[in-house]
């Protein structure tokens, strides 16, 4: 029986490990049995918390998600034009807290279980929704709505591209580099508008 007032630390031991584990060995070569040895505890622990390999795939990705979404209410919180704004979302889903190797490819592993899991295209569908909503919200106060719409997308697209990007070459780009590619987009795309409204 576990001790009272392990649970969290139980499972945030083994949120990490699952995260260490399918950077090591990818999601299908990872099991319950090595999870458990990573993390220290009995097999039995993890079917008591997650109940299974997919709910503990779950738990870890709203653990990223959790991450994810902080990072970004803590830049937000900080600014004080859209221009700021955009680039906060940008940086906070390049920051290099959360950018890294081992994390990225448990992204990677999440997003290839999506066709697959109602649960986890669930989640992906909330964070894409929180996503576009926060660009959207920035965009709207400095391009049309259907621009807004556009660079959403393309900053999305472009984000995704860069994460699958670090995952599958060990690290490269890094987050200053995607970053940097990602806010060039922006600003880019800000300047093809302002020319076409000087040309109209």
């Amino acid at each position: 029986m576990p001790k009272v007032g392990m649970e969290p630390i139980r499972r945030r031991q083994l949120i990490e490990a699952t995260i260490e584990s399918i950077n090591e060995m990818g999601f299908g070569d990872t099991t319950v049995k090595q999870i458990s040895a990573r993390a220290g505890v009995s097999t039995g622990i993890i079917h008591h918390y997650f109940g299974g390999k997919e709910d503990l795939l779950e738990a870890t990705m709203r653990k990223l998600l959790t991450d994810l979404r902080e990072e970004n209410v803590n830049r937000l919180s900080q600014c004080t034009d859209p221009k700021e704004r955009v680039e906060a979302v940008i940086d906070a889903n390049f920051s290099d807290r959360l950018f890294d190797i081992a994390p990225v490819t448990a992204w990677l592993a999440f997003w290839a279980q999506v066709p697959h899991s109602k649960r986890l295209r669930r989640l992906q569908q909330i964070n894409k929704s929180r996503l576009h909503s926060s660009l959207r919200h920035a965009l709207r106060q400095l391009v049309s709505e259907e621009d807004a719409r556009k660079i959403a997308f393309g900053i999305d697209s472009i984000m995704d591209g860069l994460w699958v990007s670090c995952a599958v070459n060990g690290g490269t780009p890094t987050p200053a580099q995607s970053r940097e590619l990602t806010r060039d987009y922006f600003y880019t795309q800000l300047d093809a508008i302002k020319r076409r409204k000087e040309r109209d």
